[in-house]
């Protein structure tokens, strides 16, 4: 499998240089990220409404943001957005997860898991202390769901 090393700071300083995410916390408790622009449409709506309170054993935090779309848990946080644009063909992994199809992108940092085939798309990302494996994906199944698959699957033949 092809897996693509981005060049990045880590996540709480890539965000302080561009509108990416930003990790670091406002006040204590808080997490900054900045959302899509489609995060507040109607299907980012819905996918907000259906929001994990726990991420496998880590627990929902505030963010500092003024978007549903956009949610964190754990310490340091696995931080989920929904408005992304949908991923192209891509040479990373594709992988399904109890039917919904997840685009894996290793970053320097950590991993990022883009779901695929919906529009608009969620991102996932989660930092290098975590285990990278998609075990933390299931927990937003439901969410996803909302979003009709409509723009194809993963292909099941990787090089």
């Amino acid at each position: 499998m092809h897996r693509r090393r981005v060049l990045r700071p880590p996540l709480a300083l890539t965000a302080l240089a561009a509108p990416a995410v930003l990790l670091a916390g406002c006040g204590q408790d808080a997490v900054r990220a900045t959302p899509f622009e489609q995060s507040e449409s109607p299907a980012c709506q819905a996918v907000a409404e259906l929001w994990p309170a726990t991420v496998g054993d880590l627990a929902g935090r505030i963010t500092a943001v003024q978007s549903t779309g956009v949610a964190a848990w754990g310490d340091p946080p696995i931080v989920a957005r929904c408005g992304k644009t949908p991923p192209g063909p891509t040479e990373d992994p594709c992988i399904d997860v109890d039917g919904v199809d997840w685009v894996a992108t290793e970053l320097d940092d950590g991993t990022m898991f883009t779901t695929y085939g919906r529009s608009p798309a969620v991102e996932v990302l989660v930092p290098e202390v975590y285990d990278s494996a998609p075990m933390w994906l299931p927990a937003f199944g439901d969410a996803v769901e909302t979003i009709p698959q409509t723009l194809g699957e993963c292909s099941s033949v990787f090089d």
